[in-house]
């Protein structure tokens, strides 16, 4: 009886390694250039990616938000609850609606009784049905409130406000009371930075950041120079020391105001519309009311 024929092997030539080229190839590239070993060597390398022209500047930034945004949660981006626009349901038609045009929002957190008390989500759109149909009761017109808490990550948030379409959410603190609101628009600016709206488009507008709202007040860019505001409202603001309607309000508040504040200045009242990024982006520019004679 013949002996068995000796095995062949798999492939190649004898005493050749069964690891693929490729797997070779990668551990040699691995050892030679080691891969980022924690989050800043990440960052690093993105850096390095684009100085070698291999991503787009627009696209680093991106990539870096995602990266930040894994270690935010609600309570880093939202909008504080003292700092909120708020409806009272009881409130009257023209005093909602003079609320909704003056603040410019899409959505309101709507109360009852006190702000702590949130019922409903109104939609600004939703504010005009009652001029063609007074009889409807404002209740009916709510959305239900969705409620996170402040611990929420970011990413659970985006996945949420995604399945579930919604756009905004009010955030509470770990006794259950508002502790703020947080949007989509304020999860996604994490990632692509600021998002611009149709106040933004100062080619269309042509108007250098200043513009009339619907009740006579003024919504000015917090970028806007002082001698255009100085123009508009015939005032002589000192330009010396800054550009800026937004720096020489920040100087004299002694810091750049919050959303929601309010800063009189030159016998006008600069009401904090929109902040981003450190900076005011718009304000809502008032006079202030002349002191009563004595």
């Amino acid at each position: 009886m013949s002996d068995p024929a000796p095995s062949r092997p798999p492939s190649g030539r004898p005493g050749e390694s069964k690891e693929s080229p490729r797997g070779l190839l990668e551990r040699v590239l691995e050892f030679l250039h080691p891969g980022p070993d924690s989050k800043k060597e990440l960052m690093e390398t993105l850096a390095e990616a684009e100085s070698r022209e291999l991503i787009e500047p627009e696209s680093r930034q991106m990539l870096e938000g995602v990266l930040r945004m894994a270690e935010l949660s609600a309570g880093d981006v939202m909008v504080a609850a003292p700092r909120m626009d708020l409806l009272d349901i009881d409130s009257p038609y023209e005093e909602l609606l003079g609320s909704v045009i003056g603040t410019a929002h899409s959505r309101f957190p709507v109360f009852e009784g006190t702000r702590d008390n949130i019922i409903g989500i109104l939609l600004a759109k939703d504010l005009l049905k009652l001029q063609r149909a007074p009889e409807l009761n404002l209740r009916t017109l709510l959305r239900p409130p969705v409620f996170v808490p402040e611990s929420k990550g970011l990413n659970e948030l985006l996945r949420d406000f995604r399945t579930n379409r919604n756009h905004l959410a009010i955030v509470i603190d770990e006794f259950g009371n508002t502790a703020g609101l947080v949007t989509i628009e304020d999860v996604l600016e994490e990632i692509v930075g600021e998002i611009e709206d149709e106040f933004d488009d100062r080619e269309r507008e042509g108007d250098g950041g200043l513009y009339t709202l619907a009740d006579g007040s003024q919504r000015v860019a917090g970028d806007t120079a002082i001698e255009a505001v100085n123009t508009a409202f015939g005032l002589q603001l000192p330009e010396r020391d800054f550009d800026t309607i937004g720096g020489l309000v920040a100087h004299e508040h002694g810091r750049v105001p919050r959303r929601g504040e309010t800063v009189a200045l030159g016998g006008l009242l600069f009401h904090v519309m929109l902040t981003r990024g450190g900076a005011v982006r718009w304000f809502k520019v008032t006079r202030a009311p002349e002191a009563p004679e004595s």
